[in-house]
């Protein structure tokens, strides 16, 4: 995933792409291997465990989501969907995320203490609003799940309930979360590269609260060429820093697409995709009086 910005730059995209999502690979199978363990042992110490380390979830989840790399956002989409973690822990891990916007800074070689400052900045920010949350929607029945592995088992082809051991599930379930990725994620990298990135200097991204609206939702889009492309824009002086970090809150790479894929319930999707975005993008405009101006 990483090299510094010139190699970057000349690598061509289809190579770049297929190294990012293979990248994903070990986090999924990690995830659909815990979960069929949790399945397997249903009502055990091991599900017993994890109902009790909800409390904590989303500052294992904003801390977790600081390291740049999407393949923990689709983790936790997973997690999600299969009644691991709540709905707080969810939100951190994606308000925290931030794909490839620190590397592409590392190797532009910018002030470390502004790499801490963002880091810590959506790390804090994704905690605070995860256990906010949490605290609220605890009155809300409708997001207090129950650990439900089983569910994600229902519309898959994994043979969850023929098949013993715990191995071949998750190879599969793997493998179907990890086509559908390549099939909506291949059709963006498409897309980008027709358009290509020199059209987002075309978008208001330096005009108070409306460059941070429009770069929340570019942030939504699941391509690490988005966040590459903001860096770019922040250093040459046409993307704000709320709108930096506003597209760096709402970039949680492919975690929304794992979600729209393995939750069933498009209601609460579409609720938390509405929660990240306006939450994304009011912390980003916050946070760029936080930031500062952009590095000379």
């Amino acid at each position: 995933m990483r090299g510094n910005l010139s190699e970057r730059s000349h690598r061509p995209g289809v190579i770049e792409f297929i190294q990012e999502t293979l990248l994903l690979l070990p986090f999924l199978f990690a995830t659909y291997l815990v979960l069929e363990a949790v399945e397997a042992h249903a009502g055990g110490a091991l599900e017993s465990f994890l109902e009790r380390s909800r409390s904590i979830g989303p500052l294992a989840g904003g801390l977790a989501g600081a390291i740049p790399q999407c393949g923990v956002s689709a983790a936790a989409a997973s997690f999600y969907a299969g009644g691991v973690v709540s709905v707080g822990t969810l939100l951190a891990v994606f308000l925290s995320t931030s794909d490839e916007l620190v590397p592409v800074l590392i190797s532009s070689r910018v002030p470390v203490s502004l790499m801490v400052k963002i880091v810590a900045l959506k790390a804090v920010a994704a905690v605070a609003v995860g256990f906010a949350a949490n605290g609220v929607l605890s009155f809300v029945r409708h997001f207090r799940r129950e650990v439900s592995v089983g569910e994600l088992c229902e519309h898959s082809f994994c043979g969850c309930r023929e098949r013993k051991g715990i191995v071949v599930p998750a190879l599969i379930h793997t493998l179907e979360i990890f086509v559908f990725i390549v099939v909506v994620s291949g059709a963006i990298e498409l897309c980008m590269h027709c358009f290509g990135e020199e059209s987002l200097n075309a978008l208001s991204l330096n005009r108070p609260f409306v460059g941070e609206m429009v770069a929340g939702a570019l942030g939504l889009v699941p391509n690490c060429a988005v966040s590459v492309a903001g860096a770019k824009l922040y250093l040459g002086h046409a993307m704000s820093p709320g709108a930096l970090m506003a597209s760096s809150f709402t970039g949680c790479g492919v975690g929304l697409l794992v979600l729209f894929r393995t939750n069933r319930n498009m209601r609460e999707n579409l609720c938390i995709l509405l929660t990240v975005y306006v939450v994304g993008t009011l912390l980003g405009w916050l946070s760029g009086f936080v930031l500062g101006p952009v590095p000379q």
